[in-house]
């Protein structure tokens, strides 16, 4: 296989996978990691959705799921204890999930600049359709006003990203009802689409994501991909 050549011009991969089974994903970015180690792969940036799902972080209280078994069942709603940081959160349809593979080694190696940075990618997504959107100064995640509109959770594994951030676009803000949403209490959550009054095409705000990023992470350029060369890569 060849090496990925590392020089002062950073390019990343792009691709949009529309919607994937979480676990999946999962499974997808812990291989692209591995390789992304071991420099096979160049910094990558997937956006997906997903069905239904409740995610709860390595620190996760678990009272804060709470939606019992059969009505999870009833509702068609998978749960995973994952490796991220954080505490509980929601995925599904209308929410645009992304997951960055990038080295940070080759950005700067600092964590929380790396969290800054998603939100400011976040928050330039809603300057665009003209809302202004903001950091909380105790929780990680964009809001505006006093309603989350994006939350992110993280890993970082020798200085390699995965995980990342889920932004409510067209959601369905009911689902929220089923957990404590990061485990806060007094905060509400809102998408795109109910700051706005209308429904967003989802592609639409993909591409506006993945410009910002360029941008926010300091890359020359990206090339969009297709779920062919991404089946490629999982078969090598």
């Amino acid at each position: 296989m060849l090496m990925v050549n590392q020089s002062t011009y950073r390019e990343f991969a792009y691709y949009n996978l529309g919607l994937v089974d979480y676990n999946s994903a999962w499974e997808l970015q812990t291989k692209l990691l591995s390789k992304r180690v071991k420099n096979e792969i160049e910094d990558t940036l997937i956006l997906v959705e997903h069905p239904h799902t409740y995610t709860l972080g390595k620190v996760a209280d678990k009272e804060n799921l709470i939606t019992n078994e059969e009505q999870l069942k009833a509702l068609g709603i998978s749960v995973y204890e994952i490796d991220r940081g954080g505490d509980i959160t929601y995925h599904g349809p209308g929410q645009v999930v992304g997951y960055p593979i990038i080295n940070l080694s080759e950005w700067k190696e600092d964590t929380h600049q790396y969290l800054r940075s998603l939100e400011q990618v976040i928050m330039n997504v809603c300057k665009d359709y003209g809302l202004t959107a903001q950091r909380n100064e105790k929780y990680t995640g964009v809001w505006i006003n006093d309603k989350k509109i994006a939350a992110i959770g993280i890993k970082v594994s020798r200085w390699v990203t995965m995980h990342g951030f889920a932004f409510n676009v067209n959601t369905d803000l009911n689902y929220f009802g089923g957990i404590i949403p990061c485990g806060i209490r007094d905060k509400e959550v809102t998408s795109l689409s109910s700051e706005l009054g209308r429904s967003i095409e989802l592609d639409e705000v993909k591409l506006k994501i993945v410009e910002h990023f360029k941008g926010v992470f300091d890359y020359k350029s990206f090339k969009i991909l297709d779920e062919i060369d991404l089946i490629e890569i999982k078969a090598e």
